[in-house]
C-alpha cells in the first residue's frame, strides 16, 4: 500500500505540518513514526509486534546503535561541554565585553556573526554550535533575538559547507560520484552554478544592511518581543568574571584545528602506504566526519583543560562539572535528532527514496532545459521532507551524472541537485542541521523554523528562475551561462528585497 508510492512520504509530511500547526516538535515527530511503523506493518502483514519492532528495534534503537549517528551525538556532548567550560571560565564574557567595544551596532553584531560563520566551513554542526557560544551574548546586547540568531547561524551552516572544497559536505558528495571520477574537481565546477547557497549569503548580507524584517521575523525582531524569543535550554551561568579573551579564542581555535587535522586522518592523510597519504584534498574525501569531529572535539576539550587548570582560572572539580552541564544543555537536541532520524528511517523502509528517484527519472525526458529547475524542486522536497539533504544527494547525483555523461547541462543539473537539497535541508524541521542551528542560539526549535520559512523560500524562489535561466543559458557555453544566470539572480533577489522593504515600510 505505501511501499514506494506517495504514501512513503506521508510520516515526514505529517510530522512537518503538525510541528508548524502546533508548535510542539517532540509529539510531531513520534506522531511521524508511529504513521511510518504501521504503513511499514500493514504492507508486511506483521501486526502488532512487526509495528514495535519496526518502530524501536529497526528504527530507534538502531539509529542509536549507528556509529556515524552515535559519533554526531558524542561530538554535541563534547562541544557542549567546551561551551558550559568557556562560560565558567570567563571567555565569553570576556569576549562580549571585548565586542562592546569593537562591535558598535546591531547591523555590526550580525554581520559579525555572519562573517563568524563564514570562516568555519569545515563542517556545519561545528559550524552550528560554535558561531552559537561565540556570538550569542554579542548578539543578545544589541537586541539581536534567537530567532534571528539562529537564521543567521543556519544560512552560514549548510550553504557554506556546500560551496567549500574543503568541507564534510564536499568530501559526502564526492563519495556519490562515480567509479573513476574526480569527485572535488567535479564539485568545484559545480560551485559557481549554486545559486541557493551564494543567494542565501548575499541575503542575510543585504538585510542586515538595509535594516528589515519581514514575515514571522519581523514580530520576534520587535524589541518587545526578544524577552520570549524562546530557548532550546538553559543558558549556561558565566561563574567567572575575569576571564580573557584568550579564554575563548584559543579554544575555539584549537577546535577549528584539530577537527580538520582528525578529518583528514580519518582518510588516511597521515597513514604511510595508504592512496591518500600525503594527498590533502582526497584524505579529506575519504573522511569520515563524525569520527574525526569526535577526535577533534576531545584533544581541544583536553588541551583547554591544560590551558585554564594550570592557570587556575577555572578548578578541576568546576571543569568536570562542566561535563554534564554541556549534556543536559544537548538534551533537546540530542532528542530531536533521534526522532528525526528515526522518522528518516520509517521513510526509508517504505521506499520514498525509490519513489523519488523514479519520478525524476520520468520526468527528465523532454524538458532538458528545464531539467535543472525540476531537479532543484525535486531535491527541495525530497530534502525538506526527509531532513537530509546527504541522503537527498546519494539519490539524485548518480542520476544526474547518468543522464547527462558530459557537457555544461550535467554541471548546472548536479549545482541544482545540491542547492535544493541544501534548500530542503534549510527550512525542514526534522533537519538535524536546523535543529542544531536552533541549540546553538537557545532558541525554541518552531519559531525558528518558522521564522526562517519566509527568508528560505524567497531565496528558493529566486533560485528556482535563476535556474531556468541558466537552463536555456547553457547552449552559449558554461561561461556565458555563469554569468548571465548571476546577474538574473542578483537582480532579482536585490529586486526582491527592495519590494519586500518597502512593503514592510508601509505596514508600519
Amino acid at each position: 500500500m505505501a511501499t514506494n508510492s506517495f504514501l512513503s512520504l506521508v510520516p515526514a509530511v505529517v510530522a512537518i505540518v503538525l510541528a508548524l500547526c502546533t508548535k510542539e516538535v517532540y509529539s510531531s515527530l513520534f506522531v511521524g513514526i508511529v504513521i511510518g511503523g504501521v504503513f511499514y506493518a500493514s504492507d508486511a502483514s506483521s501486526g502488532f509486534s512487526g509495528f514495535f519492532n519496526h518502530v524501536f528495534k529497526d528504527g530507534m534503537i538502531a539509529q542509536l546503535s549507528d556509529k556515524w549517528n552515535v559519533g554526531i551525538l558524542v561530538f554535541l556532548v563534547v562541544l557542549g561541554t567546551m561551551v558550559a567550560l568557556m562560560n565558567k571560565a570567563g571567555g565569553s564574557a570576556a569576549f562580549g565585553d571585548w565586542a562592546k567595544k569593537h562591535i558598535k551596532s546591531k547591523v555590526g553584531a550580525q554581520i559579525a556573526t555572519v562573517c563568524l560563520g563564514i570562516l568555519i566551513f569545515i563542517d556545519d554542526y561545528f559550524n552550528c554550535l560554535t558561531v552559537g557560544s561565540v556570538m550569542k551574548s554579542v548578539t543578545d546586547k544589541y537586541g539581536v533575538s534567537k530567532s534571528k540568531l539562529a537564521y543567521l547561524i543556519d544560512a552560514t551552516a549548510a550553504p557554506v559547507c556546500i560551496i567549500a572544497p574543503i568541507s564534510s559536505w564536499a568530501a559526502a558528495v564526492s563519495g556519490f560520484v562515480s567509479e573513476g571520477e574526480n569527485g572535488i574537481a567535479l564539485f568545484c565546477k559545480a560551485i559557481p552554478f549554486n545559486f541557493y547557497a551564494f543567494f542565501t549569503l548575499i541575503m542575510v548580507f543585504s538585510m542586515a544592511f538595509m535594516r528589515f524584517e519581514y514575515g514571522e521575523m519581523a514580530k520576534w525582531e520587535n524589541p518587545l518581543a526578544l524577552a520570549g524569543s524562546g530557548s532550546s535550554g538553559d543558558d549556561t551561568e558565566v561563574v567567572k568574571k575575569n576571564g580573557k579573551v584568550i579564554d575563548l579564542v584559543l579554544p575555539i581555535a584549537l577546535l577549528i584545528l584539530f577537527c580538520v587535522v582528525s578529518m583528514v586522518y580519518t582518510g588516511g592523510f597521515f597513514t604511510s602506504g595508504n592512496e591518500n597519504y600525503l594527498d590533502f584534498v582526497n584524505a579529506f574525501a575519504s573522511s569520515d566526519a563524525s569520527i574525526g569531529l569526535v577526535l577533534g572535539s576531545f584533544s581541544a576539550f583536553l588541551l583547554t583543560l591544560l590551558f585554564y587548570i594550570p592557570r587556575r582560572v577555572i578548578s578541576f572539580k568546576s571543569a568536570m562539572l562542566c561535563i554534564p552541564d554541556g549534556f543536559k544543555a544537548m538534551v533537546p537536541a540530542i532528542l530531536i535528532l533521534t526522532l528525526a532520524w528515526t522518522l528518516k528511517a520509517m521513510t526509508d523502509s517504505l521506499g520514498a527514496a525509490k519513489y523519488v528517484a523514479g519520478l525524476v527519472g520520468g520526468s527528465a525526458v523532454g524538458f532538458q532545459n528545464f531539467l535543472p529547475a525540476m531537479i532543484f524542486v525535486i531535491a527541495l522536497f525530497l530534502a525538506f521532507a526527509t531532513g537530509t539533504s546527504w541522503g537527498t544527494f546519494g539519490i539524485l547525483i548518480p542520476i544526474c551524472i547518468a543522464a547527462f555523461p558530459e557537457g555544461s547541462l550535467r554541471i548546472i543539473s548536479i549545482s541544482a541537485c545540491m542547492a535544493g537539497a541544501v534548500c530542503g535541508d534549510h527550512i525542514s524541521p526534522i533537519s538535524d542541521t536546523t535543529i542544531m542551528a536552533s541549540a546553538g542560539a537557545q532558541c525554541d526549535h518552531i519559531n525558528h523554523v518558522a521564522t526562517q520559512l519566509p527568508y528560505a523560500i524567497s531565496v528558493a524562489l529566486v533560485s528556482f528562475l535563476t535556474y531556468i535561466v541558466a537552463g536555456f543559458a547553457q547552449i552559449l557555453g558554461i561561461v556565458a551561462s555563469a554569468v548571465i544566470s548571476w546577474v538574473f539572480g542578483v537582480a532579482l533577489l536585490i529586486s526582491m528585497l527592495v519590494f519586500m522593504k518597502r512593503r514592510a515600510a508601509k505596514k508600519r
